[in-house]
């Protein structure tokens, strides 16, 4: 169920991205000759009107073949003025961007529809929302601690902790730490509710996860749910939008920066393998996270696409923004050269994250 989830998911993205693309090229005049969901070989298609439909092998991505993208097609008489290269260079632009354009749209339509279903949101005035049935919930869980080695996500509600006749219920996070803290020797009960499922874990504290006192791998907060009328849902839907991609934008700067310096860490990345497990962890606390983690994932991607890189959509615009500045258009070889070898560098990075995602699994 979680697979045909996250293919879904996936479908949804790359459908509403290749959609920007597709019907911004067609209010333009320009012709589409494919609308590709996956990546070649292809297992079959369709055809409707001038363009065909096709689904392809690798199912990680897609594309729309937009007639004259690549300058080699031969121009035929009347056929000049539905060529995407023949189009002024601001209606190009207006072309490549749209599919970004898609999954920012894509993301606020579906934060917004989170805060009607009701967000998890972090208790307390200075988010200025009405936050409801507060509760301690893990939000970080440590790799490689005992709570990770027990079994503990982010998302659990924490209902109790127990030991040797000590309890403490309903904690806060304060209290909660303390607790822990206060042991002495031996395993910790950790009662918590993970969707609709209630379950215990025994958990053993280390004074290696904190240098002086023992812990057991995790950060909590009190956490509870916002639930917002329509109007102001679509309102807060934006503002939230706009904060995540703000701070996706600094993340992934940085990464980039590090990269460059050779020292970025890709523990924290997720290719395929770790996003199809993300997926099964929100659906297993709801509807709104999975809502939650779809826009943020759309948000990735829209960012990811914005970069400067060949095959990337920001590559696509870099080529106009320079043809805008030399008044000429690029050589077709070179343009072709540098895409082919910006998706090759790409699926080759997709590879090596797919193999550190089940890397992951057997750790």
């Amino acid at each position: 169920m979680t697979l045909l989830l996250f293919f879904v998911i996936l479908a949804v993205l790359v459908l509403v991205h290749e959609a920007g693309h597709f019907f911004v090229a067609k209010f333009f005049k320009i012709r589409v000759d494919e609308f590709g969901f996956g990546f070649p070989p292809r297992l079959f298609s369709v055809h409707r009107g001038e363009t065909r439909y096709s689904f392809n092998l690798i199912p990680f991505g897609g594309f729309v073949k937009i007639f004259g993208e690549d300058q080699t097609e031969e121009i035929k008489d009347g056929e000049a003025s539905r060529n995407f290269s023949r189009k002024h260079r601001g209606v190009q632009a207006l072309v490549l961007v749209a599919g970004i354009v898609g999954n920012f749209l894509l993301a606020w339509i579906l934060i917004s529809a989170g805060f009607m279903v009701g967000l998890p949101a972090p208790a307390g005035e200075e988010w200025g929302l009405p936050v409801t049935d507060a509760a301690l919930t893990v939000v970080e869980v440590l790799p490689d601690s005992p709570a990770s080695r027990a079994g503990l996500r982010a998302g659990d509600t924490v209902i109790s902790f127990s030991q040797n006749g000590r309890a403490l219920e309903n904690p806060s996070p304060d209290f909660a730490s303390e607790f822990i803290a206060e042991t002495k020797s031996g395993a910790i009960d950790v009662a918590v509710k993970r969707g609709t499922k209630l379950l215990s874990f025994s958990v053993e504290p280390s004074s290696e996860v904190l240098e002086g006192r023992p812990a057991i791998g995790i950060a909590m907060d009190m956490l509870g749910t916002v639930r917002l009328p329509i109007h102001r849902a679509v309102l807060e839907g934006a503002k939230t939008t706009v904060f995540l991609s703000v701070e996706v934008s600094r993340a992934l700067a940085l990464f980039i920066k590090d990269a460059f310096a050779g020292a970025a860490d890709i523990k924290n990345l997720a290719g395929p393998v770790g996003i199809a497990g993300l997926v099964g962890d929100a659906r297993a606390q709801g509807v709104a996270p999975l809502l939650s983690l779809t826009a943020l994932i759309s948000i990735n991607l829209a960012l990811i696409n914005l970069i400067p890189f060949p095959a990337l959509d920001g590559g696509r615009l870099l080529f106009v923004a320079i043809e805008a500045v030399r008044r000429k258009p690029i050589p077709a070889k070179i343009a072709q050269y540098a895409n082919a070898t910006g998706f090759f560098i790409l699926f080759l990075f997709l590879v090596f994250i797919t193999y550190h995602d089940i890397a992951r699994l057997f750790n």
